[in-house]
């Protein structure tokens, strides 16, 4: 922040005067001329300079004062200032330690100071910096303020609040220490505090377009999914070409099921932006819910083309493929997720069930046991992999994983009678009729329901008959 505008001079100048000192000034370099401008001209000229974003012109100005005064500590801080601006930080920090060589208790040199060591990742000396600052100064809310930052980079989040606490109290107006301990709370998960905190920068900056967008995002955590897409309303009013804002409110839509909404506010994103792979793969979801399968595959595509190690969008490509019965695409799709994310579960079931529904029941078998192997707590995958075993004549190992499904699901009374099914089918009589009473235990309504199956399949069984699955997803 630059520190000496027009309103902290003795006499400022009007517009007008202002900008016929400017014009003169200009002059005065064009004709070479060594024309004369007292300290109090040239501040109102470099400041003229910053405001208008024309940084370098102002530290020429600052430059031509020091010429004159070296030894005053103003024009080495706003030497400072001026550099830490134009990101020349090193030369920034020469500036402010002549600074104070000749004023070695200004406050404002010092925490200026020490936004520059923050800024180069100097977080500790950062910190210092401030704390002196506070030494001589102890109620400086912009080195309580940029204390409070520093804390937050050091991940001290409580002591950041206590800090921040401190700032807000001596300066409730000021621009941005509200939106901080917005943050602060936020990483503390303290999600509510977090929520007052944003709505307090809010009534201070109704315009705080941030502030609005990170209330959504807490919002959002909070499930209060409603209140969340409110929020980047106001922020994609404030900004309109404000993507993540975009994208994060179809994120909440998507939460409430409004499938068509969401797919809208990603289409926003893709309109400021040239979209990246988490967007492409959000719309290819949407449109998956949406049974859309071709724009599924459409955007799932893209989405791997720009990150081809996007594990997620690989596997929801196999889906859409799967769904729409490309069996060999799904698997090569579910191969690539598996190699990028061996370990997970999920990609390995689904590629089972699509080997099965390709009639490849050896890898499906294969592909089930994994899955158990993975996480041997997953009772469909237990079921999934009894089924497949039956159907490929393994009935002994098929009761193996029945007896896994009713470990995890004992009072499953369906996976009972199935294994009421087996047991028939393998001779085992007294076992089969044990399945099947617990079956009837577990649902006596249907009792009467399960004996008639049982006497059909117990036919089958000394047929040696067996049905095939249906199609898996």
């Amino acid at each position: 922040m630059f520190d000496f505008e027009f309103d902290d001079l003795e006499d400022p100048a009007s517009e007008d005067e202002l900008r016929d000192l400017v014009d003169a000034y200009e002059r005065s370099l064009h004709k070479d001329a060594d024309a004369y401008f007292d300290s109090e001209a040239l501040e109102h000229i470099a400041t003229y300079y910053f405001e208008s974003g024309r940084l370098v012109d102002a530290l020429h100005v600052v430059d031509r004062s020091l010429a004159t005064q070296p030894y005053s500590s103003d024009p080495w801080l706003r030497r400072g200032i001026l550099l830490n601006h134009l990101d020349r930080h090193d030369e920034a920090l020469v500036a402010y330690d002549r600074a104070l060589s000749l004023n070695p208790a200004d406050s404002e040199t010092i925490v200026n100071r020490g936004i520059t060591l923050d800024t180069l990742g100097r977080v500790e000396d950062a910190l210092e910096a401030y704390d002196m600052a506070l030494s001589f100064s102890p109620g400086h809310a912009d080195a309580l303020f940029n204390k409070g930052i520093a804390l937050e980079k050091m991940e001290r989040h409580e002591d950041a609040l206590e800090v921040l606490h401190q700032c807000a109290e001596l300066d409730p107006e000021h621009p941005e220490v509200w939106y901080e301990l917005g943050f602060a709370y936020d990483q503390l998960e303290r999600l509510e505090d977090s929520v007052s905190s944003y709505d307090r920068q809010i009534e201070v900056d109704p315009y705080a377009q941030n502030a609005w967008y990170n209330k959504g995002i807490v919002l959002n955590r909070l499930g209060k999914f409603e209140e969340a897409v409110s929020s980047y309303d106001f922020a994609t009013a404030i900004c309109d070409d404000f993507a993540s804002a975009w994208y994060n409110r179809g994120n909440a839509l998507a939460n409430l099921g409004r499938t068509h909404e969401a797919i809208d506010s990603y289409r926003q994103v893709l309109e400021f932006e040239t979209g990246d792979a988490a967007t492409f793969y959000n719309l290819g979801i949407a449109y998956e819910e949406l049974e859309d399968y071709p724009t599924a595959v459409s955007y799932l595509l893209r989405a791997v083309k720009d990150d081809p190690e996007y594990a997620e969008a690989w596997y929801s490509l196999g889906c859409c493929y799967d769904a729409t019965g490309r069996d060999g695409d799904a698997l090569g799709a579910f191969a690539r997720a598996i190699e990028l994310q061996p370990e997970t579960g999920e990609y390995w079931h689904a590629r089972a069930d699509a080997e099965y529904n390709a009639g490849r029941l050896a890898e499906a078998l294969r592909s089930y046991a994994h899955v158990v192997h993975l996480d041997a707590e997953n009772a469909e995958a237990w079921l999934d992999l009894a089924e497949t075993r039956l159907e490929s004549g393994l009935a002994g190992e098929a009761l193996e994983a029945y007896s896994q499904v009713l470990r995890l699901k004992p009072t499953a009374s369906e996976v009972h009678l199935r294994r009421a099914q087996v047991l028939a089918s393998v001779g085992q009589r007294e076992s089969a009729e044990r399945a099947l009473d617990r079956a009837c235990e577990l649902e006596p309504i249907r009792s009467e329901e399960f004996r008639r199956a049982y006497g059909e399949v117990w036919s089958i069984a000394h047929s040696g008959g067996h049905q095939g699955g249906e199609k898996r997803h």
